[in-house]
């Protein structure tokens, strides 16, 4: 992608009412639709959904393929797909507005910040959907089921909360019930590191992301795995 067409759709992503950006790390203030100050945390699904509804995030959500797609399965649930390359959160907050897709937002920022954007338990579920496995195990902290990572998501999820993992990645799969076994207070509740072999736990695993479509081609399966804090 050119760098005129990257600015241009960070452009654009600032006119959309459905993205929040946080352009500063050191400071965690959110802006909304032309750049307006937006504090979203404890308000979410009142202030930007208008409703009650649970919230359902997409971590690393890429071109927000799994919350548009539970957004159209689940009109009476809140989603928020959340990653920090805007030129990728464009395209699926784009498809959101087209449809009229009024369940699902999206929220540009690194997500170790998760926590200062959503207050204690006002999270129900997390999805992580073919996120980067960071193979190198110098980068092994950066993997989006370290324990560093699960102690954020432990601060935003209600008790009971669901966190779901779908990967291409055999090293990411044994990396997740490692750390998992060796965390206190996890209970790990299902995997499968071949989920095409058999029928479907859930029927939210159906959905099939652009990156998984081409793992699929490669004749590489495709592992799951689901546990809560």
């Amino acid at each position: 992608m050119s760098k005129r067409n990257k600015l241009q759709k960070f452009a654009e992503l600032l006119t959309f009412s459905n993205v929040y950006e946080n352009f500063d790390p050191k400071h965690p203030e959110l802006a909304g639709r032309n750049g307006q100050p937006a504090d979203r945390k404890g308000q979410w699904a009142p202030v930007h959904f208008e409703n009650t509804n649970p919230i359902t995030l997409e971590l690393a959500c890429g071109r927000g393929e799994y919350s548009l797609e539970l957004a159209r399965r689940y009109p009476d649930r809140n989603f928020i797909g959340v990653d920090v390359k805007g030129a990728r959160i464009w395209k699926g907050a784009k498809i959101a507005l087209s449809e009229d897709l009024n369940n699902v937002a999206f929220l540009r920022t690194r997500i170790e910040q998760i926590a200062l954007f959503f207050a204690p338990g006002e999270v129900d579920e997390i999805w992580i959907t073919f996120p980067d496995p960071f193979l190198e195990n110098s980068k092994a902290g950066r993997r989006l089921t370290a324990a560093n990572f699960l102690a954020e998501y432990r601060k935003i999820l209600k008790p009971g909360g669901l966190i779901h993992l779908k990967t291409d990645s055999p090293e990411l799969y044994a990396f997740t019930l490692e750390t998992l076994a060796a965390e206190s207070h996890v209970k790990l509740l299902y995997h499968n590191d071949d989920i095409y072999a058999s029928p479907l736990v859930l029927p939210e695993l159906e959905t099939k992301t652009f990156y998984e479509r081409i793992h699929l081609s490669e004749q590489k399966t495709i592992k799951y795995v689901q546990f809560e804090l």
